[in-house]
């Protein structure tokens, strides 16, 4: 199935995937947990669920990750940000957008290219051509970014299952220690 049509599908299940968490793991984790020994996990699966619930626990699961991640920077003295800006082949999901927004409880806005690494990259090197002073002129001059997700309602639903999501780590450590 196509990307598209995997999101699509997914779309139909309520926010928190009716109970089905996944743990996106799948070759080790960096942060918040430095464990290469970490493995990814579905969790709370039953006979209820079906590729469509897997499909959205998957986008949910990543977008936890992604919290875990700002999360550390938040404590670490970063404000939190209001607006993030996402690039890349999903962002054409309006699905996952919205999740992010929820989850990440910040304005998602695309920019203008499905390369954000390389484009950066070359925003940098346009800056050391001497094309623009700064980098902040470089992206000013060269970056569109369009709000496209505000969080909504489903914004509590989500805090209440990454909070489950961030307990699951912990208590299956040991058993992918063992694997």
């Amino acid at each position: 199935m196509s990307f598209g049509d995997l999101v699509a599908q997914a779309s139909e299940i309520p926010a928190g995937s009716d109970g089905l968490l996944f743990l996106p793991y799948l070759s080790g984790e960096r942060s918040p947990h430095p464990d290469p020994l970490a493995r990814g996990a579905f969790v709370g699966l039953t006979l209820g669920h079906d590729r469509r619930h897997m499909t959205r626990a998957v986008l949910e699961g990543v977008a936890f990750g992604l919290r875990d991640g700002l999360d550390l920077m938040v404590a670490a003295g970063m404000a939190a940000p209001a607006r993030i800006r996402a690039s890349g082949g999903g962002t054409v999901s309006s699905l996952w957008r919205q999740i992010l927004a929820d989850v990440l409880d910040a304005e998602i806005a695309i920019v203008n290219t499905s390369e954000g690494a390389a484009y950066g990259a070359g925003l940098l090197a346009a800056v050391g051509a001497g094309w623009f002073p700064t980098v902040g002129d470089a992206t000013s001059a060269l970056v569109t970014a369009t709000p496209v997700a505000a969080p909504g309602p489903d914004a509590a639903a989500y805090a209440e299952a990454h909070s489950v999501y961030r307990d699951l780590y912990p208590a299956l450590a040991p058993s992918f220690h063992r694997m």
